[in-house]
């Protein structure tokens, strides 16, 4: 079989110490790996000096997607210690009673009918125990349910953050792009965390044109991959949204000669998924569940800014689909051995084509 179908070819050794537990100390001052697929050749940078690799004309397409405080700790009413991890739930909504989808966890199983209590002014009931142990819940809340969250949820940092003391000072700016605009994702599209206002007012300066797509990370990004062909794996359905706007824009800029940068997996998971027999992206909205793994064809995304992603995940699959999987290989390898820090809270990598 060929390797790039093996999930036993997306292993690589990483000690601990290099899985970065906090942010670098401003957003842009994470270092940057550039990979330049055309002549096989790996530059060390620092993240500022993305500007020099985008020419006026080019199109920057950022995730605008807003993370919620998704982890509610609280008790059940009969007094047993509960975690309700909410994974969808209608942002906006004026409060009173509101359903929900989410994760519970507790020592004994919880049961249809059962209050989970979270503070003042909030509380929830298990209304059905779903599949793959997700519940659905009516919310109860006082005044907005989106200030409720904030005043008693944790933001949903991934599980290789440690936070075992509760959140640090800081998560809930920096777990958190500087565009974020619309809520509804339980992990942030943590190649966004990079740009600062001030970087992304130089590459305005430059002429570097730049548009938003919608695409909700879902608990789903964090699942492992259990089977030995990847082409196997079912990959998990997030909430899409590219406007008529940003559409007209990629096609325009496409059609210019210029090229399409993607900052995160997330924007070039939804550019993908809108793209049209003809080659065209249209708008869209809805669930995407595009699986890119190597032998894909891309047809809109020539560029992409990412951070460095865990052995064996579906993301990893994207990134060595859109490289090599032999050059992403030898990146990472690069990357362990001069210390960059990985994952969400890790330095970046630029992948040219």
């Amino acid at each position: 079989m060929n390797p790039d179908f093996l999930l036993s070819s997306y292993h690589y050794d990483l000690p601990e110490e290099l899985i970065a537990q906090s942010p670098a100390a401003t957003r842009d001052a994470s270092r940057l790996l550039v990979l330049d697929s055309r002549n096989d050749t790996l530059h060390d940078r620092a993240f500022g000096d993305v500007v020099d690799y985008i020419e006026p004309g080019d199109l920057l397409v950022v995730n605008d997607t807003r993370v919620f405080p998704a982890r509610l700790l609280g008790r059940k009413e009969s007094g047993g210690q509960v975690e309700l991890f909410l994974l969808e739930y209608p942002a906006g909504a004026p409060g009173g009673e509101v359903e929900g989808i989410g994760l519970v966890r507790s020592s004994k199983r919880v049961r249809e009918g059962m209050r989970l209590l979270f503070g003042e002014g909030l509380e929830a009931t298990v209304l059905e125990l779903l599949s793959d142990g997700k519940v659905r819940v009516l919310l109860r809340v006082a005044g907005s349910l989106d200030a409720a969250l904030e005043a008693h949820g944790r933001m949903p940092l991934p599980p290789y953050i440690d936070r075992s003391e509760g959140e640090q000072p800081g998560d809930r700016e920096r777990y958190q792009t500087v565009y974020a605009a619309k809520t509804g994702a339980v992990a942030a599209p943590t190649a966004g965390l990079h740009f600062t206002e001030e970087l992304l007012a130089q590459l305005r300066d430059k002429g570097v044109l730049m548009t938003t797509v919608t695409l909700h990370v879902g608990y789903g990004t964090f699942a492992p991959v259990r089977v030995a062909d990847i082409r196997d794996h079912q990959i998990h359905a997030e909430y899409l949204e590219v406007s008529a706007e940003s559409a007209e824009l990629v096609n325009r800029v496409r059609e210019s000669g210029k090229r399409v940068w993607a900052v995160g997996t997330t924007s070039v998971r939804a550019l993908e998924f809108a793209v049209d027999e003809g080659g065209r992206v249209r708008a869209t909205n809805g669930l995407c569940d595009l699986y890119i793994y190597p032998g894909y064809r891309f047809r809109v995304v020539q560029n992409l800014i990412t951070n460095f992603h865990l052995p064996g995940s579906s993301l990893l699959f994207l990134v060595s689909s859109l490289a090599g999987r032999e050059r992403i290989f030898k990146a990472y390898g690069h990357a362990v051995a001069e210390r960059y820090r990985f994952f969400s809270y890790g330095d970046a990598m630029v992948i040219l084509r």
